[in-house]
């Protein structure tokens, strides 16, 4: 009788079957991993509710983690009994829940929007535009393929975002031709890879068992690719991944101090950019929602208290002090 896969072997198997990210799977097995350390090492099988309430609870007071945190880390431990172990927690999971807070987002103004932007040029200015022009979130950004970009309808194709759900936005005219050049570039690089024996993209779904080829074919190649050369876990084949989150965050935060715009400004703050000029604008709240991929529009409403229109009355020092 063959020997069963180990306790995290198993999570990463059930995680690809139903089709998680590497990157979700990567998070559920690192939460895993620190639950049973927490635990002392017990097997999972052993434990109850009111030990994943223990965890929880500890998250939240003692490691006073956010809320995102605290629910990622009970959705990896969700997944393991109810998916892996097969064991159904009884009564509700009662932990002291971390504190949620209620922050408006960072916004740019037009006129420092158009200084971040001219701050740079080349690539890293594209990225920047694209980035303002799209709304995309990072991980939608550094996972466009170019068979995703559709310059005849001047839009993005946006595949397996946030709760891997499909939707369309935005692809600005003025960038059109900077992308059709920069997409060259990578197809020559694609070319030379070929050459080398390499050039083989990531497929997601395991597409990449399926069809032997399809991994080498253009369009499924990332449009940011990174400069380094991967060797992809589940075939075997070597080519390029995607750039880097963090070489995002480089770049936006270094156009922010060559501009000396004295904001934190992030990616994620192109896209809150992005959605309040759209408001500000006049573009309908539902076509906002749907470009940004929001679920309710309660989410997306968090961009009118944002508003510069919203500014237009005078503090009483100005009309009352002279």
């Amino acid at each position: 009788m063959q020997t069963s896969p180990k306790l995290l072997e198993k999570v990463r198997n059930r995680l690809k079957l139903k089709r998680y990210s590497l990157k979700t799977e990567e998070l559920y097995v690192s939460w895993i991993v620190k639950y049973v350390k927490f635990h002392k090492m017990q097997h999972p099988s052993t434990l109850n509710e009111k030990d994943v309430e223990k965890y929880l609870t500890y998250l939240a007071v003692n490691q006073r983690v956010a809320a995102s945190t605290q629910n990622l880390a009970m959705n990896a431990i969700l997944f393991l009994y109810k998916e892996v172990l097969e064991i159904k927690l009884n009564g509700n999971i009662t932990a002291i829940r971390a504190f949620r807070s209620k922050r408006l987002p960072v916004v740019l103004s037009k006129m420092e929007i158009n200084r971040l932007i001219k701050a740079e040029e080349g690539t890293k200015r594209l990225i920047i535009e694209m980035l303002y022009g799209t709304g995309l979130r990072v991980n939608e950004f550094i996972n466009l393929r170019i068979k995703d970009i559709d310059f005849n309808l001047k839009r993005i194709n946006v595949v397996g975002g946030k709760g891997d759900k499909d939707r369309i936005t935005l692809l600005p005219e003025p960038i059109i031709p900077k992308l059709n050049s920069h997409i060259l570039k990578v197809t020559e690089l694609h070319s030379e890879d070929l050459k080398q024996g390499h050039g083989e993209a990531y497929l997601p779904n395991r597409l990449g068992r399926k069809y032997k080829n399809m991994g080498k074919e253009i369009i499924w190649q990332f449009v940011f690719p990174s400069t380094k050369l991967f060797k992809d876990p589940v075939t075997g084949n070597k080519g390029r991944w995607h750039i880097d989150s963090s070489t995002l965050s480089r770049i936006v935060r270094g156009a922010a101090l060559k501009s000396k715009i004295l904001k934190r400004v992030t990616p994620h703050t192109l896209r809150h950019t992005f959605a309040t000029h759209l408001l500000e604008a006049g573009a309908n709240l539902r076509i906002i929602q749907e470009l940004m991929g929001h679920s309710t529009p309660e989410t997306t409403m968090i961009y009118t208290h944002v508003m510069e229109s919203n500014l237009n009355v005078k503090s009483p020092l100005e009309i009352y002090v002279t």
